[in-house]
């Protein structure tokens, strides 16, 4: 039997348990997996630790000293599946992990084929899976320079762990050959081939004994039957389909995603008459243009900019936080908003989008949902019914700014708030930040602001008090990140479902909405809070 050796606050609402093993890991995910606590949403399993998100801060605080009770039983190493996997051993990597462990390339070959591997966690990419074995030879270091672009297949090496990439993504992992086994598919159930418990042996081929061809990506949205339709007539900087995400998925490697702004988002179907969840168009920066064909009825929240209506008969201005029609034939297009930066437009009836793994957001990292609208994409629209009751007028969703235009973020610190001394926590808050050009969905990549009441001499790196590297570990959103160059990132709703790198503090999750309509260079600073709420001194940690 085992039990957690103690937790620390993930944000307001999520619980990160440290454990001596990864079996010790595995057996208490699987007891929780099986018999969940009140509020429990998803499980994050990683090397020693288990991340455990819930819906409300008053259901984490019930669940804490519970999980610490729990003696949860060994899972036998032989319950999960056992998988043969074809592997060419081509890799560009294979010389230098030969020269890395001393083994010429032959011998890395037999050593990874002789031992069998475990699975033990997803994370990085869905069905990205870290396996162990039970060979130190085969610990190598990443490269120092990533790859911008890994192909699908690979398999790679890094650290204690092996891993076969599902879908072409960046990585520095250590590439010493390739499979098409199908790692990764949508249309089987579950899709990810490897699960956590689950034993793999790589075989040796000279050529693959036959041909697979997963299907990963979304069809291209197509001309439709349906009555109501409406047509992208431009794109604008980008426009995706999103709803309410898909939770409870973490396990697969698959964050939650869904719309960024989620108050923006219920208050768009809200004014159509629509459930809470149905799908909706998100876009950026305006230069969206679409045109109706069939009479609708639409609304449009989020950032704060015109929007004009065309049609042979003249033109009208669109109505923001209100239900407005919009004839057959007609265009709708939005300009650059004056505030915020994300607008969402929700259509009476709903988009009748097929979703993929329950949810019809896309998540752009992981590359799963439909495909950014492009033009000519003709979105087809469910019928409406008498309970789509349009709603009236109302007020903006988007939070007011300050008197000083500076956005305030309140982050309860932690996980990993102790890497860091008093001095950096401190900066934390004093300092004034703003996204850089690099910021999207996955998240925002945080610089000083300048012109700001910031030392001049202070360019915003946060350094770590202490060496050595963390073992990935589950992240949330809302996460405020520090890598290596000092620069943090908070991750957005499609940020990585695992991390290496020390998470100093997490976002009120009602407040992520704000930081999701925060455009390139404005300001925001960070006001430290206890996971409860309540405000603390900005050098006070939250964790042991």
């Amino acid at each position: 039997m085992s039990r957690a050796r103690g937790y620390r606050w993930a944000g307001a609402q999520n619980l990160l348990f440290e454990l001596d093993s990864l079996d010790d890991v595995l057996a208490l995910h699987a007891c929780l997996r099986d018999q969940p606590l009140p509020g429990q949403i998803d499980l994050v399993p990683a090397a020693c630790t288990l991340l455990i998100k819930y819906d409300t801060y008053k259901h984490a605080a019930q669940a804490a000293e519970r999980v610490l009770a729990i003696d949860a039983a060994p899972v036998a190493a032989d319950s999960g599946r056992v998988h043969e996997i074809e592997v060419i051993y081509d890799g560009e990597d294979l010389a230098d992990v030969a020269e890395q462990t001393g083994l010429a390339s032959d011998a890395v070959i037999e050593a990874h084929t002789r031992q069998s591997w475990r699975a033990a966690f997803s994370g990085f990419a869905p069905g990205f899976v870290y396996l162990v074995g039970d060979d130190e030879r085969l610990k190598v270091s990443r490269r120092d320079s990533p790859r911008t672009a890994v192909p699908p297949g690979a398999v790679g090496l890094a650290g204690a762990f092996s891993a076969i990439y599902p879908r072409e993504s960046p990585g520095g992992w250590q590439l010493i050959g390739r499979t098409n086994a199908p790692i990764w598919d949508l249309e089987r159930e579950p899709p990810a081939l490897i699960q956590a418990g689950d034993t793999i042996r790589y075989i040796a081929v000279e050529a693959f004994s036959a041909s697979t061809t997963p299907s990963n990506e979304p069809e291209t949205l197509a001309p439709t039957q349906a009555e109501r339709v409406i047509e992208i007539t431009a794109p604008g900087m980008q426009s995706l389909i999103q709803d309410l995400g898909r939770p409870g998925l973490a396990h697969l490697g698959v964050a939650a995603s869904g719309a960024a702004d989620e108050p923006a988002f219920r208050q768009a179907n809200r004014l159509v008459g629509n459930l809470p969840g149905e799908a909706v168009i998100e876009t950026v920066l305006g230069g969206l243009a679409l045109t109706a064909r069939g009479n609708l009825v639409l609304a449009r929240t989020g950032a704060h900019g015109p929007a004009d209506i065309r049609s042979p008969q003249g033109a009208r201005t669109a109505p923001a936080c209100a239900p407005f029609a919009l004839h057959d034939g007609e265009t709708l297009t939005l300009s650059a908003p004056e505030a915020g930066l994300r607008s969402y437009l929700a259509v009476r009836g709903g988009l009748d989008i097929a979703p993929v793994l329950h949810s019809r957001s896309r998540d752009a990292l992981a590359g799963i949902g439909p495909k950014p609208l492009a033009a000519g994409d003709m979105l087809p629209v469910a019928p409406a019914g008498v309970s789509h009751v349009v709603g009236q007028p109302e007020p903006s969703a988007l939070a007011a700014p300050a008197d000083d235009g500076i956005t305030v973020l309140r982050v309860v610190l932690g996980p990993r708030d102790d890497w860091f001394d008093a001095d950096t926590l401190a900066r934390l808050t004093r300092l004034t930040w703003q996204p850089s050009q690099q910021s999207n969905r996955v998240g925002l990549r945080l610089n000083v602001h300048n012109p700001a009441n910031n030392p001049a001499d202070d360019d915003g790196r946060l350094q770590r008090a202490r060496e050595g590297e963390l073992p990935s570990e589950g992240c949330v959103a809302g996460a405020i990140q520090v890598p290596p160059s000092g620069q943090p990132v908070l991750f957005l709703k499609d940020h990585p479902v695992t991390g290496g790198y020390p998470v100093i503090g997490v976002v009120w999750p009602s407040d992520l909405s704000r930081a999701a309509q925060l455009a390139p260079g404005q300001p925001l600073r960070f006001a430290i809070v206890t996971p409860d709420g309540q405000p603390v001194a900005p050098a006070q940690g939250s964790n042991p």
